[in-house]
């Protein structure tokens, strides 16, 4: 399923539905008040949800015109999990960008480097991104791959792994890289209010069938700047889920954002930085497309 969080003329507040091919949305509302209670009703809510839409007419479905998406967890209950330098050749860029005050010496990391970003930095599919909140005019985009936790735990194993997975969305793990530099970490340049673009959508585990084949590509203003497979993180998704579980529960609704590949602003000489007006799309096989204009 295409599971969204959604708001209309007529609604009081965002509300979570399964959406089409043809984007249009059948209200969920009736299952679970929003996506994380869906996400922790488990496959009894997947089961009803699937009922439901077997069970609808066309009349159970709004056109995409009559929604607005929103990020698929507009408020996570907890901060986005997120990933460092998980790409190959976005380790060697990044090591020789000048930014990576957090650097080791050493192009590739031995271990996961993990980080946050606040719920407060998630914005929707189509929320312009305030870049006038970074002083430094320093931002920049990260596309990435987000992985959704459905049944939590604690020292999780790799070979269970995906079984504690819900879905996947897409990230853009915005960046203020002076700020980043600046501090010699990276929570403060990546948190700024409207810095997580996510969605548009959460497609649930069993609709992709092999997630480390899926291609996602970032472009900016048409101009294709990254492009990989998942396959090629470093770290994969289930040596990850191992990593954080290992001393700190996971719960449902959490969200692991995996890594950005080569090809972010900083990674061209002089660096490409985002500035009002630039539009960023990323698309990941399966998962659709993000878009988000920058203000």
């Amino acid at each position: 399923m295409r599971l969204v969080t959604f708001t209309t003329k007529d609604t009081a507040g965002p509300a979570v539905g399964a959406a089409d091919g043809a984007g249009r949305v059948c209200d969920l509302s009736g299952i679970a008040p929003d996506m994380n209670g869906l996400i922790a009703g488990g496959s009894q809510a997947l089961t009803r949800a699937r009922d439901r839409i077997a069970g609808s007419t066309d009349g159970d479905w709004l056109a995409a015109d009559e929604i607005r998406l929103h990020a698929p967890i507009p408020r996570p209950a907890k901060n986005l999990l997120c990933v460092g330098k998980n790409y190959h050749a976005h380790a060697k860029e990044f090591q020789g960008s000048g930014f990576d005050k957090s650097s080791t010496g050493t192009d590739v990391p031995d271990l996961p480097i993990i980080f946050t970003k606040p719920a407060t930095s998630v914005i929707g599919p189509g929320d312009p991104v305030p870049s006038a909140l970074d002083s430094t005019h320093t931002t920049d985009y990260e596309g990435e791959l987000g992985v959704v936790i459905g049944p939590g735990g604690r020292g999780i194993a790799v070979a269970d792994a995906y079984d504690h997975v819900f879905g996947y969305t897409i990230v853009n793990d915005v960046t203020a890289r002076e700020i980043q530099r600046r501090h010699a970490q990276w929570f403060l340049g990546k948190s700024l209010d409207g810095f997580c673009p996510m969605g548009p959508a959460i497609v649930t585990a069993d609709e992709v069938a092999d997630v480390t084949e899926l291609r996602l590509t970032t472009k900016v203003n048409g101009e294709l700047r990254q492009d990989t497979r998942v396959s090629r993180l470093i770290f994969d998704i289930p040596t990850l889920i191992e990593t954080i579980s290992a001393g700190m529960t996971l719960e449902p609704g959490d969200i692991i954002s995996t890594g950005t590949p080569e090809g972010v602003g900083i990674g061209f000489k002089p660096p490409k930085y985002l500035k009002p007006g630039d539009v960023v799309r990323i698309e990941i096989d399966c998962l659709g497309v993000l878009e988000n204009p920058i203000a």
